[in-house]
């Protein structure tokens, strides 16, 4: 189980996940513990180093649309920031700002595996 002061600390809106799971914590929790998985499978970095933007973005839309969805609302800012640079043709300040995330994301990442 994990401590909801401490997923609040790492960015995630306790009140509007539980929302999304009708108040069950249990599936909102189960659903958290997915999270690592996704930010495995949809690295961005990789496809900013090799210059695949189209493939950075849409690694990056698919972490908005999960961190969204799972109320991890620092995170999901942050990507909606990194895709709509990437929309706008502005490369170098998204990979700035995923760089900026990335610790963010590896501190919920940690915690969340920590306590599964």
């Amino acid at each position: 189980m994990y401590d909801n002061d401490k997923l609040s600390e790492l960015g995630v809106d306790i009140e509007d996940g539980l929302k999304r799971f009708m108040g069950k914590q249990s599936i909102f929790e189960k659903m958290l513990k997915k999270l690592p998985k996704a930010f495995e499978d949809n690295k961005v970095m990789p496809y900013f180093e090799s210059n695949d933007l189209a493939k950075a973005l849409e690694k990056a839309h698919t972490l908005k649309g999960v961190t969204g969805n799972l109320s991890a609302l620092k995170l999901y800012e942050a990507y909606s920031e990194i895709v709509a640079l990437l929309r706008a043709n502005e490369p170098d300040k998204a990979k700035e700002l995923l760089e900026e995330t990335i610790p963010m994301q590896e501190k919920l990442i940690a915690y969340l595996k920590e306590n599964e």
